[in-house]
């Protein structure tokens, strides 16, 4: 397989916590590859070592041994400075808890990455990105809005607004519907799904649900640490009883 086609990378990644005297082996000499623009779910159960996994992925920790690619760029042992500005530069996160700040509207959530960033961009010039993004995850009427005047769903477009607004190559999603009832997750679920076909994003679902993994094209599951299979959505689902899928 041609690396450069892939967005993600990992060879014998293993990640172990010192906790006192004994050490914790959380991530066991993982290798993946995961190509531009596909839309995949990394699914296992609590302690699986999946939300360790998306850490290292999203650049908020480091593997204790192994070698991960994002991009084409080796990142293994970058600083967390280093790590912090690979982020702003490449990476979006949605998260469960949506993570808005409650006393700031909609459009000024949206706006804040940008206050951070990589390049300058002008007031007037992030202001409409913003919009333009608010608009995009059918918002616009809502832009003034605070997140407490906002439903469950509402807020999780928000999120999806801001982890978009620098333009990153891959979107992390960790648990998105987590919060929401099912009619909200199927149009959370729906959206990504349309990032992921005409935009082109690179998408990473982590979830326990196979309900979830059958809207991505190709689900990795980890148990103990370990990969335990990386098959088409479609077989997967026929493989756990979950109809449908993407």
């Amino acid at each position: 397989m041609n690396s450069e086609q892939d967005i993600i990378r990992l060879e014998k990644l293993s990640k172990t916590y010192l906790l006192g005297e004994v050490e914790l082996r959380v991530l066991k000499d993982i290798t993946l590859n995961v190509r531009r623009g596909e839309m995949v779910a990394l699914m296992g159960a609590s302690g699986s070592g999946k939300t360790t996994l998306m850490n290292i992925l999203g650049c908020l920790d480091q593997p204790t041994s192994g070698r991960y690619w994002l991009d084409g760029e080796e990142i293994s042992r970058l600083s967390s400075n280093q790590r912090a500005e690979l982020r702003s530069k490449k990476i979006g996160f949605v998260f469960q808890s949506f993570n808005l700040l409650p006393k700031t509207s909609a459009l000024d959530n949206v706006l804040m990455p940008l206050t951070y960033s990589h390049r300058f961009v002008s007031e007037r010039e992030a202001k409409n990105i913003a919009t333009r993004l608010l608009q995009k995850v059918g918002l616009a009427d809502r832009m003034d809005h605070y997140p407490s005047q906002l439903s469950g769903g509402q807020q999780q477009r928000v999120a999806i607004a801001r982890s978009l607004v620098n333009s990153p190559v891959i979107l992390f999603a960790d648990e998105p519907t987590g919060n929401l009832d099912s009619h909200t997750s199927l149009e959370v679920l729906e959206m990504f799904g349309h990032l992921n076909r005409d935009e082109g994003i690179t998408i990473v679902l982590v979830t326990h649900d196979a309900n979830v993994a059958k809207y991505t094209q190709r689900t990795i599951r980890i148990r103990d640490g370990e990969i335990i299979d990386d098959l088409p959505s479609a077989q997967i689902m026929a493989a756990v009883g979950v109809e449908g899928g993407a």
